[in-house]
């Protein structure tokens, strides 16, 4: 995408997610990496279902802000990702509802806060790990999001997103609805999974490897 393609992308996400209650009031933020090395993000503190093309922020790869309002604090997160992971090129943090619930009512386990109850969870989100609490924009969580993402590599199952505990899902992926697509189906197979009261069967091992052979799973 170009620049003008990628800021409306932006915007769409943003409006598209906040229309069907994926985030709400001024929580969450979506940046997008360019061929040059910058970034777009939304503004901090700006509502998702009512984002300005024009007002984004522009932000050099070495952190300097070049034009719009005041890039989002999760900056230093999302850049940290991107140098993290090579198949990032759009980053994705909500407050999503059903993901939040599910920290404070005690995930299934640290590096799977889900078990794969479903299909196209497995083929579509892959493992998501808990990431403890800390402080909003806390140093620490950038470190150990990058630390996670360093562990998946080297296990040859990349990751695509992280539940921080408390706050919620950061998502990435090769295009903006592509993350999309991973938060969604996250916060629906969450949302699944406690409406089951957690008692849902997950997928086989037999199962799952049905799902790399075929359609290239990373589970």
């Amino acid at each position: 995408m170009n620049e003008l393609e990628s800021r409306q992308e932006i915007c769409r996400i943003g409006a598209s997610l906040y229309a069907r209650g994926y985030v709400h009031a001024s929580a969450g933020n979506i940046s997008v990496k360019l061929d040059d090395g910058s970034f777009f993000i939304t503004p901090t503190d700006a509502c998702l279902g009512n984002l300005v093309a024009s007002e984004l922020a522009h932000v050099g790869a070495d952190g300097v802000q070049l034009s719009g309002a005041r890039a989002s604090k999760t900056l230093v997160l999302h850049r940290s990702i991107y140098e993290a992971s090579q198949q990032a090129r759009c980053v994705i943090h909500t407050h999503a509802t059903h993901l939040v619930s599910l920290t404070l009512q005690g995930v299934w386990r640290d590096t799977d806060i889900v078990p794969p109850i479903t299909p196209y969870y497995v083929m579509k989100v892959g493992h998501v790990p808990l990431i403890a609490y800390q402080r909003p924009g806390a140093p620490g969580v950038t470190t150990e999001v990058t630390s996670r993402i360093a562990q998946s590599v080297a296990a040859h199952t990349p990751i695509r997103g992280v539940m921080l505990e408390r706050l919620g899902p950061v998502v990435w992926h090769a295009s903006p609805a592509e993350a999309s697509a991973v938060l969604e189906e996250l916060e629906e197979t969450a949302k699944l999974w406690l409406m089951s009261d957690r008692q849902a069967t997950a997928l086989s091992e037999a199962q799952i490897q049905e799902l790399r052979e075929t359609f290239g799973a990373l589970w």
